[in-house]
């Protein structure tokens, strides 16, 4: 998939390129610490960034990741649910990409001390069927676009580096979105109801918390909807074979010790993987 430069951009943004170095600075500090997990320039701000410069931030990081040889496998729609945007402190839904080789199989061993402070989240995986351009498409049409569902696992590198933690450093780093673990099962979406659907997330085999579908955005559905019309108004879409994770009902769950992780959705399944150190 080619590089989407131009993600979400307000075309009316009274900002013009002028301090685009300093963009490009600051998409150099993102990618330097993806694959350091530290912060070297100190003298960088995200104060004055508006979301237009976030996501042209994200876009230029997103280049030198595939010039380093990764590749956009599809999007994530992040902070969605009332309980992530709380955490974070904010209003808003956001989203970035899905990049190989950071995409494993359910049973995966993660090394959890090789990601800044790593935490997951729960999601539905969404493999696209066909081509999808356009706005506003029902829920029908949406389901049709669906090839199949699997559970997943979400891996974030839960850092803010910049204090307090703000929507541009969240649409700068995508997310803080570090992987994804996808479940073996496939399951059709017609047989989904993409709102009733219970999210639960054990740890060694304790519950850590659970949350319905609709807590998404009053469904996954909707964000997938949010997700299409995004890209429509910047003339783009899904491409058939994407993959989209439409977020998570619950809070991210730190992981700082060793131990099995397991998501259950209700009539979807369960992927699981081992974090070790």
């Amino acid at each position: 998939m080619a590089v989407l430069l131009g993600l979400l951009l307000d075309r009316n943004d009274p900002k013009d390129y002028l301090n685009m170095p300093n963009l490009a600075v600051i998409a150099d500090g993102f990618f330097d610490a993806f694959y350091s997990n530290m912060w070297r320039d100190k003298g960088i701000s995200m104060d004055s960034l508006s979301t237009f410069e976030s996501y042209k931030i994200q876009d230029l990081v997103s280049q030198k990741r595939i010039a380093a040889g990764e590749r956009i496998l599809g999007y994530k729609v992040g902070c969605t649910s009332e309980a992530i945007r709380a955490q974070f402190g904010i209003s808003e839904p956001i989203l970035g990409r899905l990049f190989a080789p950071h995409v494993q199989d359910g049973g995966a061993q993660i090394d959890w001390r090789s990601y800044a402070n790593c935490a997951i989240e729960p999601e539905m995986v969404f493999s696209i069927g066909c081509d999808v351009f356009g706005s506003d498409f029902s829920d029908q049409a949406l389901i049709d676009a669906i090839d199949y569902v699997s559970p997943g696992i979400e891996l974030h590198n839960y850092q803010f580096w910049h204090h307090p933690p703000s929507l541009q450093e969240l649409i700068c780093s995508g997310g803080i979105h570090a992987g994804l673990i996808v479940g073996h099962k496939k399951v059709s979406p017609h047989t989904l109801n993409f709102k009733h659907e219970i999210f639960s997330v054990y740890q060694d085999k304790k519950l850590i918390t659970s949350s319905p579908a609709s807590a998404i955005m009053g469904g996954p559905l909707e964000s997938l909807r949010w997700l299409i019309n995004s890209l429509a108004s910047s003339g783009k879409g899904l491409k058939r074979g994407s993959i989209v994770i439409p977020g998570s009902p619950t809070k991210l769950i730190e992981i700082n010790r060793d131990s099995e992780v397991q998501v259950t959705i209700e009539n979807l399944g369960q992927v699981s993987a081992t974090f070790v150190s």
